[in-house]
């Protein structure tokens, strides 16, 4: 019983990457059914086994994709003493593995990137459970506890700010508008880390009245 259980996941994992590489051959409106069926080689019949329609079968693409970069966090050595001794480098160093997953996963950067910019994702988003970000969201905590002014900003466009920025200029280098290279990645992050660094500074300890 066990192995029927790994054969139908397998299939629906092939599912899920040919629908992502459908996407960015024929683009999120203009990819069908039959687009993922011929990438995955498989019939009709076999996607909606699994799947209700294209909308499930993207809602699932992104969630696979979300989760699998979430699981980054979980592999990394995070130590909260860095923040102090060097924030802009504990910055990066939680941000370079997440770039380069991106840049060595071109149809999932594609993918991510379009869904998220798409009529699709405000409906997905609503009601979306996010608690495999639980480890990353942590780590931002951890940030916050030591840098106190990161509240002073909309966590909604802090977020926005790092994350699109990130998954955009990812999707231009697996596109081949930038070079996968050092220099791409370091200037990357200098253009994400500008806006941070003026908030990466310890809160002054206030000044007691003498009475």
């Amino acid at each position: 019983m066990q192995k029927e259980v790994s054969i139908l996941d397998d299939t629906k994992a092939r599912i899920i990457f040919a629908a992502m590489k459908a996407v960015r051959q024929y683009g999120l409106e203009g990819v069908r059914i039959q687009n993922v069926c011929d990438l995955a080689g498989i019939s009709p019949g076999a996607i909606y086994r699994y799947f209700d329609g294209k909308e499930q079968l993207l809602m699932e693409c992104f969630t696979y994709v979300d989760k699998q970069a979430a699981e980054i966090f979980e592999h990394l050595k995070f130590n909260p003493l860095d923040i102090l001794t060097g924030p802009m480098e504990a910055v990066k160093g939680l941000w370079l593995p997440y770039f380069r997953f991106w840049t060595s996963h071109p149809d999932e950067a594609i993918f991510y990137h379009r869904f998220r910019d798409s009529a699709f994702f405000p409906k997905y988003d609503k009601d979306r459970d996010i608690t495999y970000f639980k480890t990353f969201i942590g780590m931002v905590q951890a940030f916050k506890k030591v840098f106190p002014s990161l509240d002073r900003i909309n966590q909604d466009l802090l977020w926005l700010h790092i994350l699109t920025s990130t998954v955009m200029y990812a999707k231009y280098v697996v596109e081949g508008v930038l070079p996968n290279s050092q220099e791409t990645e370091d200037t990357v992050f200098q253009l994400l880390a500008t806006g941070l660094s003026g908030y990466l500074k310890p809160q002054k300890p206030q000044k007691r009245n003498r009475g």
